[in-house]
């Protein structure tokens, strides 16, 4: 039996109404169940193809905030989670996490602005207003990521450097050999490259997995660093 603390994502169509715009993303709609067998599951696709949908809709099911923190994060700027959420039921495992965190780059801001009125009720404060985006970002990833824990994580490269990321990257493989386990939707070829990391494409028909050298991330920045004027040229004379 699977050690995981989250096994499977099944999906209830019937829950789902016909006018919903869910059933016009190709990689999820009627598809009735996502079996998960790694510690890191990564979500790659091209903008729009729900990634980040099916995420959300994860995370909400598991407890916590739409907008991302922790379990204890109760605040709402905007309600615009989608009707997924309703219609998923997640198949856990025998051991449940100790901790968790739900981290998205679109809405960071608005988590960050919880976390200092939070701190004012006690605890102790971040000040992740008083960092850069790229600083507060790593702050809370190295504050909140614990083995043992369960994450869900929304493009966090897009406020980390390269350099940044691959400490990041660090902070995964570390936490998923101590027991934790992670998603994440993310369009970085470093971060992709964790080793083990299961890779599911949202792109040409439904969800599948595919290899870290088929993904379009490795394979358009591998074109371009190895033969960077060719593809500019290409790219900007036509």
């Amino acid at each position: 039996m699977s050690d995981l603390f989250i096994r499977s994502a099944c999906l209830d169509w019937d829950a789902v109404p016909h006018s919903s715009y869910l059933w016009t993303i190709d990689a999820i709609a009627g598809v009735d169940r996502i079996d998960f067998d790694s510690p890191v599951t990564c979500f790659v696709g091209e903008n729009g193809s729900g990634k980040s949908t099916l995420l959300e809709a994860m995370a909400v099911c598991a407890g916590f905030n739409p907008e991302g923190g922790t379990k204890n994060y109760s605040f709402s700027t905007f309600d615009s989670h989608s009707q997924l959420c309703g219609s998923m039921r997640l198949v856990k495992g025998v051991k449940k996490p100790r901790w968790g965190y739900f981290l998205r780059a679109e809405s960071f801001y608005n988590v960050a602005t919880a976390e200092e009125e939070y701190s004012r009720m006690g605890g102790i404060p971040q000040n992740l207003h008083e960092k850069s985006h790229g600083e507060s970002f790593l702050a809370t990833v190295q504050n909140n990521f614990r083995p043992g824990g369960v994450y869900f994580l929304d493009e966090p490269e897009a406020a980390l450097s390269p350099q940044r990321q691959l400490t990041l990257l660090r902070e995964i493989y570390t936490c998923a050999r101590a027991g934790a386990q992670f998603f994440m939707v993310t369009h970085s070829p470093i971060l992709l490259g964790l080793p083990d990391a299961a890779i599911l494409s949202f792109d040409g028909g439904p969800l599948h997995p595919v290899a870290y050298e088929d993904t379009d991330s490795y394979q358009i920045t591998s074109l371009f660093l190895s033969d960077r004027k060719r593809m500019l040229h290409s790219l900007l004379e036509e």
